[in-house]
């Protein structure tokens, strides 16, 4: 098993969401881009629920407050998944239609 060692701590400074992708921009130029079906609750939120995220710390990962997701920057180098269980995502799923009207807005990113 080979280990991933950074040269530099990798940090975000954008994040941007689409039909099919999660993008992040890292503060050295570089993007990461992986299947918004690598998160669950990403792929099941609305719009205005995806366009409202904040970075966490000096940008070591992204959060989506009405979400409930995390996810750091070192995961997705490493090609992580969520590694939120099927139950875990159905129960998250019924509290969600068991809300309704629940909506982030229209709020924009930091």
């Amino acid at each position: 098993m080979s280990t991933l060692v950074l040269e530099v701590e990798p940090t975000a400074v954008e994040v941007t969401v689409t039909d099919d992708d999660l993008i992040v921009h890292l503060a050295d130029g570089r993007r990461i881009i992986v299947p918004l079906a690598w998160y669950p609750r990403l792929l099941h939120a609305s719009e205005a629920e995806r366009q409202y995220w904040q970075l966490l710390g000096d940008g070591y990962a992204v959060e989506w407050p009405d979400l409930d997701e995390h996810i750091g920057i070192e995961g997705l180098f490493a090609g992580r998944p969520s590694g939120e269980s099927p139950q875990s995502l159905k129960r998250w799923l019924d509290s969600r239609h068991a809300t309704p009207g629940k909506s982030a807005g229209n709020f924009s990113s930091p």
